[in-house]
């Protein structure tokens, strides 16, 4: 099929208008609009356009058309890109057929198919934890992270309730005896929370993780030490006697035989050992073992208490008499107290570094504190899974179905209520009125992460109004409702709307979870990039309603042009974000797969649903009705106003020339009314070849035209009035694109392009990584005064350095002291008073074991324990050792007695007995519960439980398992920023990755290591993404364009626009962290509606570089801009974000991102294409700007009646095409089955007689005759007689040479539904071709 039969090229018919003079009614206004209403006359439309784009962009109107004339050699170009566009232009040109036809059905289908997947929603799952989140997919992190989980349990561990004050006044000294006044009594308050949960009263006790106590058979006895020992509470009252009132316990313990109860304020451990071995019960005084309870105090360094610690307030009368400044009265140094850290009632075991307590210090020279300006008390709790196990076996729960998840909920509740008490005292004490007082947790972080994940549905929703007012206003015409396209633009977002909900429906079902990326950027990605095509089938739709094209081929032409594009750029997008889902990173991933289905969504409903709304609204056009208020139609005008002979002469007196590219053809009418009414029309029957036209001259009327050509002028009129109006496409026609071809533009644009190129990379420079917790919070909140003040003068994380199974710990033991001691050089990690790391768990078992070791020597040397036995007077460690030392480790024959005097529990080198290793182990967890505690290992499997009774004659201790996990805890202070953080993280590694060389397993883990160790593989996975995506925009482009130069230059400008937002973010501060790793992937699929469609303009164009950059900134302007402006609308909604972050890192830089995106593919990239781009897909042979006229397609078959043929006898053959141009078309007699060649030489000659207006005359005042060899009057009306006018004669010949060709046999078959055409051949007319054709005209005139 050739184009000819493309709607867009079909002439259209010719309009008789019939005037009646007794229809005109005075009282309705004059106008020459064409219009009906007040100030309208004429109520006949226009007649359709004609549709020049086929001529000067084929390949864009009809791929076919393009491709033909390449077949024939009128033409070169890129037959391949012609054939896959051609292809996808049939089926698409069917697609808008059939959903033209069928637009109801279509559109509540897919309505219905959308509304389906958006139920989906309600299985959407929001992912906050960021282990999962930005762990790598398979990687390390994630395989030390699961080891732990599978090791410890989920939810092991503890947690850190924090309490930090610093002063209002900036710099401001703390160390003052007011300001910890004011710190102990709000510790005091939080530490007596209470919560009701599940018909339990929960305390701190409940919650808190506490040093465990020695275990006895006496059931009072462990009650006592049971509530004694309290909350392990960091802090730097711990320094003064105050401590003790944050220890508690809440009501005093009574001790029996002893008088009163007992609190730390009171106690003096020592003292009351004493006591308890004088005043005790004899009954069990026998058998309490006091020596084991002696020891154990003196190795846990549990003293005097705070009995003999500095008062705060000496004048308090609960400071007891011991305290060194309770008679001196005299104001303590804070800072000589503080200096050096603080210390538990456990000395050996708790003491709390100076860095840890307070921040922001100032020394003398000789290292002692003189100024601090915060303090930090940090509360430890335990994790959900250590709490479950702690209570899962007490009778409290027994009744509540005891769950971790119940646990978790109890944590989280009393979390929430200690901060609110903290922030509640800090604003109404009286003593806190100097300080800001914040406390936070791990369950605030994880709420701010989950409220910043959170969908905010007022600020989609009002964005999603202000892009429907937008659509609305850009697409609505005041002055011509019914052609207005506001209803169109209203539908069209309300569509994506609806496509991008179902689209995160489907991902919902699919099971992809929703985070931070998903709620803050996909839904305004996806609407930007949806809305990009809704503009543009809008925009395309707006020029094809007023063409020549059939009603019902409408939708299916508009769709043919502007289908290919929408699935260009769609198809990218699509690849783009898919091939950045191989990133392992699951939020990035999440991101990337959501991206891509939304897109995906989007291009389904804009191709399927969008063409049957426009379907609709054509019907409504079509009914004359109002946009938007389709219920009511523009009121009818059945008045025809006569215009007068004078009217016509002043108003419509300007010749009309034909256009030098278009043959016109005077054709007479015959008369369908009165003779006077008769209407004469120009027909525009083919756009001829620039040759033809240049080799024969313009046919003019001058003076006057019949009274149809000044109606048609009229409408001609009314049409340039309303283009008068400033329109994008205008601006861009007229203006902007002819200020492109300029070169001072151009080389400004280039040096612009340079310029920015090279701030952009400079800017690129300058972005650092990281992500501030801070930037997350609200300012002005509690939690965000909290994370500044902690991150300027804390920086304070937990870490622990893991060993693996696999491994013989106890053959290894030296190999572990030495990976102990290596984190001595990582300077983050707090070291003790001497410079070194506290001990490990290894450490305190050698340490328990030493002891025992020096109590059975004693022993042994006193007689108390010889080789076989123990006597009474033996002491209770003595006889523990000796158990001990005659282990021998294996199952089989656990006991050797021999075994006491040839070997030690430690050797000369520090080192445990090896073969007895996993026995000794399951003695020391139980019977020093302490110390094993304190360490914080962890050990796993647990160790067997075993408790030493010294009147216990059985040797034989249980051998626990091998372990397969142990941590070592350590930590980390002055952290401040992310690149201390990941210099700890490499620090660390690397001496892990020591150690793994040398045969111990083993990793770090802890919360910097899972929020912030993503930094050191981020900008490689954002490189991979990018390239990734790059790479299959190119492969994508290069495939369906078939075109590789046009594919490397919009990639070029995609990467190019990545590194201009890449420098914006850092001119502007915004660190690189897995957000703007995101928008950096974003601008390639946003850049590619900024770029794709300009490039496809560019290709399908005709002309020199110049011409055809200047016709695709004219058809793609006003979309491409519609569409970023409409985004940006959407986007502006973030700025009112109450988090910093979403203002900065998403609201900036989308910002930032629709302008560079306008400023490349509106600029930079048009002037690149002038000067490099690729050359046209189709190059005609002759006129470079158009192709040569196509030849019509074959006549539609016709079958015909056996009566007929019986009739004549012969078949009816199709005709065949022929490769000559056509002109013009005529028709000859039915000697159809002739073939010969004839030559035919017409004249023709054109008189145009004007006539003065006459009193009382209505009539027609002209005559136009037509004559061809003779003059007679083209209709048999005879001219005015005695009047005298003005005559005009043109007088043309030419010589033309006719091909009439016979049918031959066969058929041909069309691929195009061939409907309407203007054109009608009678059933076996010849098909007549112009070979050649020469003429010339000659015009004269006369009274």
């Amino acid at each position: 099929m050739e184009s000819w039969s493309n709607p867009a090229f079909r002439p259209y018919e010719e309009t008789t208008t019939v005037v009646n003079p007794s229809h005109r009614k005075p009282s309705t206004p004059r106008a020459a609009n064409g219009f009906c209403g007040p100030t309208r006359v004429f109520c006949v439309p226009p007649p359709p356009s004609r549709d020049e784009d086929l001529l000067t962009r084929p390949s864009w109107v009809d791929a076919k058309t393009a491709l033909s004339q390449i077949t024939k050699g009128k033409a070169t170009g890129n037959t391949a890109a012609l054939r896959l566009r051609a292809r996808l232009q049939t089926h698409l040109f069917h697609l808008g057929c059939f959903v033209q036809r069928h637009a109801g059905k279509v559109l509540f289908v897919g309505l219905l198919v959308l509304s389906t997947f958006c139920v989906g929603l309600k299985s959407a799952s929001l992912e906050t934890d960021v282990e999962k989140l930005w762990v790598e997919k398979g990687g390390r992190l994630e395989k030390e992270l699961d080891y732990v989980e599978s090791s410890l349990g989920q939810g092991s561990g503890m947690t850190n309730q924090i309490i930090l004050q610093t002063a209002k006044q900036k710099g401001a000294n703390i160390l003052r005896r007011d300001a910890l006044q004011a710190h102990l009594n709000v510790v005091t308050v939080a530490a007596r929370v209470q919560i009701e949960m599940f018909d339990i009263t929960w305390e701190l006790k409940d919650l808190c993780n506490s040093p465990s106590a020695p275990t006895f058979d006496i059931h009072y006895v462990d009650q006592i030490f049971e509530k004694l020992f309290p909350c392990i509470t960091i802090t730097p009252l711990d320094c003064f006697w105050e401590g003790s009132k944050v220890l508690g316990p809440d009501f005093p313990v009574i001790i029996p035989n002893l008088g009163s109860g007992v609190r730390w304020t009171t106690l003096n451990p020592v003292k009351l050992f004493e006591n308890m071995k004088t005043g005790f019960l004899l009954s069990a005084a026998t058998f309490f073992p006091f020596n084991t309870v002696e020891d154990f105090m003196k190795r846990a360094g549990i003293t005097t208490g705070y009995q003999e610690k500095p008062c705060l307030n000496p004048r308090d009368p609960e400071c007891p008499d011991t305290a060194p400044n309770k008679h001196s009265q005299q104001a303590l140094d804070i800072g000589a107290e503080l200096t050096g850290g603080c210390y538990g009632f456990a000395t050996k075991y708790m003491h709390w570094p100076e860095n840890l307590v307070v921040g922001g210090v100032k020394k003398n020279k000789t290292g002692h504190l003189v100024k601090a300006e915060a303090l930090q008390t940090v509360v430890q709790l335990m994790g959900e899974r250590d709490m479950y196990e702690f209570w899962k076996d007490n009778y409290v729960v027994h009744n509540i179905d005891w769950t971790v998840e119940k646990a978790l909920e109890i944590l989280r509740a009393w979390q929430k209520k200690f901060a609110e008490e903290v922030l509640v005292y800090s604003r109404t004490g009286n003593d806190t009125k100097a300080y800001h007082i914040d406390a936070f947790s791990t369950t605030a972080m994880s709420d701010i992460l989950h409220d910043f994940s959170e969908v905010s549905g007022t600020r989609i929703a009002l964005g999603y109004v202000l892009m429907l007012i937008y659509a609305c206003v850009s697409l609505l015409r005041w002055t011509d409702m019914v052609n207005s396209q506001s209803g169109v633009g209203i539908a069209g977002v309300i569509l994506v709307a609806i496509s991008v909900a179902a689209g995160l429906g489907f991902c919902a079902i699919l099971g992809i979870a929703f985070n931070a990326s998903t709620t803050q950027i996909v839904p305004f990605l996806a609407l930007g990039l949806g809305v990009d095509d809704v503009f543009l089938l809008a925009h395309t739709y707006v020029s094809t309603i007023n063409s020549a094209i059939p009603y019902e081929d409408k939708i299916g032409e508009c769709l043919k042009r502007t289908g290919v594009s929408v699935i260009l750029t769609s198809v990218t997008n699509m690849c783009a974000f898919f091939a950045a889902a191989i990133i392992p990173v699951p939020a990035l991933r999440s991101f990337a797969l959501q991206a891509a289905i939304l897109v995906l969504f989007n291009v389904a409903s804009i191709l399927l649903i969008f063409p049957a709304i426009i379907s609709l609204d054509l019907k409504r056009k079509k009914d004359d009705r109002i946009d938007v208020f389709c219920c009511f139609v523009r009121p009818s005008c059945d008045e025809v106003t006569e215009m007068t002979a004078m009217e016509n002469s002043h108003r419509y007196s300007a010749p009309i020339v034909a256009h030098d590219k278009h043959d016109v053809v005077m054709r007479a009418l015959p008369s369908t009314g009165g003779g006077g009414n008769t209407i004469r029309t120009l027909s525009i029957l083919a756009p001829a070849s620039e040759n033809a036209a240049s080799s024969r001259k313009d046919l003019t009327l001058s003076k006057e035209v019949p009274k149809v050509a000044a109606f048609k002028s009229a409408a001609k009129t009314s049409k340039e009035t309303h283009s008068d109006r400033w329109t994008l496409t205008r601006f861009a026609r007229e203006h902007y694109g002819p200020a492109l071809q300029k070169t001072s533009v151009k080389v400004c644009a280039a040096v612009v392009f340079v310029a920015l190129l090279v701030a952009s990379v400079w800017g690129m420079l300058k972005v650092t990584d990281g992500l501030d917790l801070m930037d997350i919070v609200p300012r002005g909140t509690s939690e965000y005064r909290f994370l500044t003040a902690q991150s300027k003068y804390f920086g304070f994380y937990n870490m622990f350095a893991v060993t693996q199974g696999n491994f013989e710990y106890p053959t290894n033991q030296r190999l572990l002291y030495e990976y102990h001691s290596a984190f001595t050089r990582v300077d983050k990690i707090i070291k003790d008073d001497n410079g070194g790391l506290p001990d490990f768990w290894l450490s305190y078992f050698r340490d328990w074991l030493v002891g025992l070791q020096k109590a059975f020597d004693k022993d042994w040397r006193d007689g108390c324990i010889n080789q076989e036995r123990w006597f009474q007077n033996a002491s209770d460690e003595g006889i523990l050792a000796y158990k001990l030392l005659v282990q021998t480790g294996h199952v089989d024959n656990p006991i050797d007695k021999s075994l006491v005097t040839q070997i030690r529990l430690v050797d000369a080198e520090g080192l445990v007995h090896p073969k007895a290793f996993y026995n000794y182990l399951s003695a020391w967890v139980s019977n020093d519960a302490l110390a094993y505690s304190a360490s914080q290992s962890s050990l796993r499997p647990e160790p067997r439980q075993w408790f030493h009774d010294a009147q216990d004659v059985e040797l034989k201790i249980p051998k626990s398992q091998p372990l397969v996990y142990a941590q070592m805890p350590f930590y980390l202070n002055n952290l401040g920023g992310t690149k201390q953080i990941t210099e700890v993280i490499e620090e660390v590694r690397f001496i892990c990755r020591k150690f793994e060389d040398r045969g111990l397993p083993n990793f770090p883990t802890g919360i910097p290591f899972t929020f912030w160790e993503q930094y050191l593989g981020l900008r490689f996975y954002m490189t991979l993404a990018l390239l990734s995506v790059l790479a299959a925009t190119f492969l994508v482009v290069a495939v369906l364009l078939v075109n590789p130069w046009a594919a490397t230059i919009v990639v070029a400008f995609l990467a190019i626009m990545v590194i201009e937002l890449f420098g914006f973010m850092g001119f502007v501060g915004i660190r690189l962290s897995a957000v703007p790793a995101v928008v950096l992937i974003v601008t390639v699929g946003i850049g590619m509606e900024f770029v794709g469609h300009v490039c496809l303009g560019f290709l399908t164009s005709l002309g020199s570089r110049d011409q055809r950059m200047g016709m695709a900134i004219e058809h793609m302007f006003a979309p491409v801009v519609h569409g970023a402006v409409s985004t940006l609308l959407g986007v502006l909604m973030l700025a009112f974000s109450q988090f910093d972050f979403i203002v900065k890192y998403f609201f900036c830089v989308l910002f930032a991102l629709m302008l560079i995106g306008l400023l490349n593919g509106l600029l930079l990239f048009p002037v690149a294409l002038s000067l490099l781009g690729p050359t046209s897909e189709v190059v005609p042979n002759k006129d470079r700007n158009r192709i040569e006229t196509p030849t019509p397609e074959p006549s539609p078959r016709k079958e015909r009646s056996k009566g007929l043929r019986a009739a004549f006898g012969k078949r009816v053959h199709p005709r065949v095409n022929s490769d000559n141009s056509l002109t013009t078309i005529t028709e000859e007699p039915p000697s159809w089955h002739s073939s010969h060649e004839i030559i035919v030489e017409p004249e023709v000659v054109v008189e145009t007689t004007t006539y003065p207006p006459s009193p009382g005359f209505h009539g027609p005042p002209k005559h136009h005759r037509q004559s061809s060899n003779e003059d007679q009057d083209s209709d048999g009306i005879s001219p005015l007689r005695g009047l005298s006018g003005i005559t005009t004669k043109v007088t043309a010949t030419t010589k033309v040479k006719v091909e009439v060709h016979t049918p031959l046999p066969g058929s041909v078959e069309r691929d195009h539904i061939y409907r309407h055409s203007s054109r009608r051949n009678k059933e076996g007319s010849p098909s007549v071709r112009v070979a050649e054709m020469d003429g010339n005209s000659d015009s004269g005139g006369g009274r």
